[in-house]
């Protein structure tokens, strides 16, 4: 078991970006990788999981950066922050050069244990959201929805979101996983960093329903 303070990904730094697959690290270790459309809110949301507030660069251009960025947490794990896709202003045959690399990365890379993708709450499963993980589901690869900007909605109206998109998902796979999101309100925050948790061998499924039960308990 590794590090298994409060948050490991604090320690997260910028390591590389790979404009193809042949430039990123051996495939090796661990990596989980982070997707989403390009204003989906995914560099916002890795700020919040490092509590860093400027390691993921955010950009008013969604699609701007078409680089596959790499963040080291030690020797053996890596965070992937996949390029937004869905670009607007790129040409056809740049986004067919992405595609095929996004879905080679996703059914080819030994390394990859895991898939999170984030969506708006407010317009959640566009059909690259969808296509992304279907390469995934393909690859017998774990999958976890975000559907972040929570905090855009009212309660009801993000239970309802969450209810609707579930109901897709189950189509796809029965295990997918998936949660509503807020980084600037912290919504979600907490649910999402023991997700990643698990997948990096940082804390066992158990040591995380241990912790839950405890806070339960100490609210009644």
């Amino acid at each position: 078991m590794k590090n298994t303070n409060n948050n490991p990904f604090r320690v997260a730094r910028y390591l590389m970006g790979a404009a193809k697959l042949s430039q990123l690290p051996p495939d090796q270790g661990v990596e989980v990788a982070l997707a989403g459309r390009s204003n989906a809110g995914k560099s916002t949301a890795l700020n919040a999981i490092t509590d860093q507030k400027n390691l993921a660069k955010t950009s008013k251009t969604p699609g701007r950066t078409q680089l596959i960025n790499l963040f080291r947490l030690d020797d053996d794990s890596r965070i992937t922050d996949l390029p937004g896709y869905g670009f607007a202003k790129v040409s056809k045959d740049i986004k067919e050069q992405w595609q095929t690399t996004l879905s080679t990365y996703l059914q080819e890379r030994l390394c990859l244990q895991a898939l999170v993708v984030f969506m708006d709450i407010r317009h959640p499963l566009k059909e690259t959201d969808k296509q992304m993980i279907q390469w995934a589901v393909s690859a017998d690869l774990p999958v976890h929805v975000v559907l972040s900007k929570a905090d855009k909605l009212k309660s009801g109206a993000r239970k309802t979101a969450l209810l609707s998109v579930n109901k897709h998902l189950a189509r796809i796979s029965e295990k997918i996983t998936s949660q509503i999101f807020s980084a600037t309100h912290k919504i979600g925050l907490e649910e999402l960093i023991n997700k990643l948790k698990v997948w990096y061998g940082f804390v066992n499924q158990d040591e995380i329903l241990a912790s839950l039960n405890q806070q339960t308990e100490s609210k009644n």
